[in-house]
């Protein structure tokens, strides 16, 4: 798993660099491409994170993890208003790559997920990981052997089965139980080489389990709420511009060739502030309320936000709904990457929450090319109304999931699953 960390830093930081030197417009849309690709590895970490936290905090301190997006949001907005007028693109998107580089100085220590490593058949290793982190909290291991939960839960279920049937044994019969034990041992071997396998699965054959009917309609309504995630919240990052300095394109466009064009990072800058309320509301709602109900009420909370934006209003106004549009939209954004790791088994986990943050990227791109290009063309309501439809399906989508996460401990793989619902 750490190799994702590893690769995540080094796309990220070098692309972005390298952007920054781009003689032209296409090597600078390459390198940018590459710095998307590179971000993608970042439920890598987020997966890498829920691992080592206990069931019931588990919400409250990936609210805290995912914090640090919210700092590195405002601090980029900071820059970029500084930075923009005085010393230009090439400056901002050098000096935004900075941050990344600083990945690579934590690599060397930073520990595996013992999760992961059991899973690979590498106990020795998870065990001596666990080993550090109860020396740093000032406590020791409980004696007994390390085995996955996929371990526990067949030989349990090899248990039930035996003890179900020792009663009627006779002993004529002892001879076929013994062959019978033997056979046994022989399917949990069998069983565990099988599980081990998946877990060094590529990449078409996890996207095919994503797809089982096991985790169909999960993977679907994450796909759609990331989606739905990054369209609304990235757009709500382009409207503090767009509303508020294009109100005028409708009247005259020459009027727009000059200063009036020019982006306000001011607002995108105080806008952004609206993300620390909402990371405070997500803490405190994610783990009482549950993950489904944050969601959904942030998602329909939302909507109403945007409501009076169907109609043009002061400045002020604007800005005002648009951060308290944008608290939702960090609340919900919060808790979908703290419940999509935790439908998942360990086996797809970060496939799982990989491929549905890859959906939401296709939201983000869409978003400045469908709705922010109905405001440039004087359809606003149009827009807003893209936005509404947009997040209360994505709000529908929520209820629709199949399960409540909080509490819930997490699963190793797909066979563990299995045997959890039977």
């Amino acid at each position: 798993m750490l190799e994702g960390f590893l690769i995540t830093a080094i796309v990220t930081s070098a692309a972005g660099l390298l952007s920054a030197f781009a003689p032209n417009y296409y090597l600078l849309l390459f390198f940018r491409c590459l710095v998307g690709l590179g971000l993608g590895g970042g439920p890598v970490l987020a997966s890498w994170f829920l691992e080592f936290i206990p069931a019931p905090n588990r919400g409250f301190w990936m609210v805290i993890f995912q914090t640090f997006w919210t700092v590195g949001t405002i601090l980029e907005a900071g820059i970029a208003w500084l930075v923009m007028p005085r010393l230009g693109w090439r400056w901002l998107l050098g000096l935004s790559a900075f941050p990344s580089s600083l990945l690579l100085l934590l690599y060397s220590v930073t520990p595996e997920s013992p999760r992961y490593l059991c899973l690979k058949g590498r106990t020795a290793e998870a065990r001596h990981v666990l080993e550090k982190i109860a020396k740093i909290n000032g406590t020791k291991l409980p004696s007994g052997n390390l085995v996955s939960d996929w371990e526990h839960e067949l030989q349990n279920k090899s248990l039930l089965s035996s003890s179900s049937n020792e009663d009627d044994t006779t002993p004529k019969e002892m001879a076929r139980d013994e062959d019978s034990i033997s056979e046994a041992k022989e399917m949990k071997s069998e069983d565990s080489t099988s599980t081990l396998a998946n877990s060094n699965m590529g990449g078409i054959t996890a996207l095919l389990i994503l797809l089982s009917p096991e985790l169909i309609k999960s993977t679907l309504l994450l796909w759609l709420v990331f989606f739905g995630n990054a369209f609304s919240y990235y757009g709500l990052v382009l409207l503090t511009t767009e509303l508020n300095n294009g109100q005028n394109k409708c009247v005259s466009n020459e009027l727009q060739s000059g200063k009036s064009r020019d982006i306000n990072y001011g607002d995108v800058f105080i806008t952004s502030f609206a993300e620390f309320p909402g990371l405070l509301l997500a803490a405190a709602m994610v783990d009482r309320l549950g993950r489904k109900l944050s969601m959904s009420s942030m998602f329909f909370c939302c909507c109403i936000f945007l409501v009076p934006l169907l109609f043009q209003q002061p400045k002020g106004l604007t800005t005002g709904l648009l951060f308290g549009a944008r608290i939702c939209i960090t609340v919900t954004f919060t808790v979908v990457y703290v419940y999509a790791p935790e439908i998942y088994p360990t086996s797809v986990r970060t496939t799982g929450v990989g491929v549905a943050s890859s959906i939401g990227r296709i939201g983000g791109m869409v978003c400045p090319l469908v709705a922010v290009a109905l405001v440039h063309g004087c359809h606003q309501t149009a827009a807003l109304i893209l936005f509404e439809l947009v997040i209360l399906l994505s709000g529908i989508s929520v209820l629709l999931f199949p399960f409540e996460t909080t509490g819930r401990g997490l699963s190793d793989s797909l066979p563990s699953s299995k045997l959890i619902n039977t």
